[in-house]
């Protein structure tokens, strides 16, 4: 969906889109955004342009980049709770696929897949668990 620009520069405008659907849940906390070839097709801009959007949600800590697996909306922002800042529990292990996983990721069932799981900690409660799940990288 292309936006106006109105004098505001572009990767702005599409931040601002971004950080609203974020904020009202289009896009869910935890979730992955659209691919970057993705978002380009859909704003008609380029590659740079929405990389600049993205630095800008990843400065004010609304979405988190992990190398070769995307960009993620964050579960929590510090400045939603003041005082509060909430700690994040990375586990990883190799599951086999369930019959959903399976089709999801066009491989059999009880095929290996790696099952990440993100732990929201704050103030000593679990506050939220995020799975994800992605295939094995191959061996080199």
């Amino acid at each position: 969906m292309p936006t106006p620009h109105y004098g505001q520069p572009r990767y702005r405008t599409i931040a601002n889109e971004l950080r609203r659907r974020i904020e009202s849940g289009v896009i869910p906390s935890g979730s992955l955004l659209p691919a970057e070839s993705t978002l380009t097709a859909e704003f008609r801009s380029s590659r740079g342009t929405i990389r600049q959007a993205i630095a800008v949600l990843r400065d004010e800590n609304l979405v988190a980049t992990e190398h070769g697996r995307g960009t993620y909306a964050n579960p929590y922002r510090p400045e939603d709770r003041p005082g509060e800042v909430p700690k994040v529990e990375t586990r990883e292990r190799q599951v086999a696929a369930d019959p959903e996983l399976a089709t999801l990721f066009a491989v059999d069932v009880g095929a290996a897949l790696v099952e990440q799981q993100n732990i929201t900690v704050m103030n000593g409660a679990v506050e939220a668990v995020v799975r994800i799940y992605r295939l094995p990288e191959a061996p080199q």
